[in-house]
């Protein structure tokens, strides 16, 4: 049994395979805990930039997400093993769950039929599901370079880059948050913006009165 999980490559294949309505057969390694050594079936691969478990994997009656290096490709004929000291058993079919279905006409007594008892033995050794739900979501609110700004992500998935907002509507958002120290910072930002803008209309002004009183002096001049 392999303890190096899934290759870029492999990940690859199995999802041309399974596109192709295939459900290849992997063994879980030493990171995947108890279960290590088990069979289980790929049904699908999910976006690995949401979630790092994107191999969704059918192991009895569950269907579970995992990643990469909790898998490895499954040797050929692994099925389930046979505890030390039990029993020969009559022959039963291997957990094999990527069957072909049957032709039209053909006995599908004469095929394999899925085990039902091997699953449900799996699954016992399993503690919790390891289903987990959406990737969390941050809202980032900032301020640089006199603009105030938006972002949002979900997980590693940047969901909206950096874009500009008015200073009345970052003020708005900011009064969501009940804390009285973000929102004095906010406010001594915006009363420094005001001075600043008040101060270069005040300069522009006294520059449109020097330009209007050279302009009067060229009207009298002519």
């Amino acid at each position: 049994m392999s303890g190096q999980g899934l290759s870029t490559e492999e990940v690859a294949g199995i999802r041309e395979a399974v596109a192709a309505g295939r459900k290849p057969k992997v063994v879980f390694t030493a990171s995947a805990g108890q279960i290590a050594g088990q069979v289980g079936q790929i049904v699908a691969l999910t976006d690995p930039e949401v979630s790092d478990e994107f191999v969704v994997v059918r192991f009895g009656r569950d269907e579970l997400p995992f990643s990469p290096v909790d898998v490895a490709v499954a040797p050929r004929g692994a099925g389930r093993k046979v505890p030390a000291g039990e029993p020969p058993a009559a022959p039963e079919p291997e957990f094999v769950l990527d069957t072909p279905p049957p032709v039209a006409g053909e006995d599908s007594s004469a095929r394999p039929a899925e085990s039902v008892k091997p699953a449900r033995r799996a699954a016992k050794p399993m503690k919790a599901t390891k289903a987990k739900g959406p990737a969390g979501l941050t809202v980032t609110l900032a301020y640089a370079e006199g603009e105030w700004t938006v972002a949002a992500q979900q997980g590693a998935k940047v969901l909206a880059k950096p874009y500009v907002v008015k200073p009345a509507e970052a003020l708005r958002m900011v009064g969501l948050v009940d804390v009285s120290g973000v929102q004095e910072a906010v406010e001594q930002i915006l009363a420094a913006e005001r001075t600043q803008a008040e101060q270069q209309a005040e300069k522009l002004r006294s520059e449109l009165a020097e330009v209007e009183a050279r302009l009067a002096e060229l009207r009298e001049a002519g």
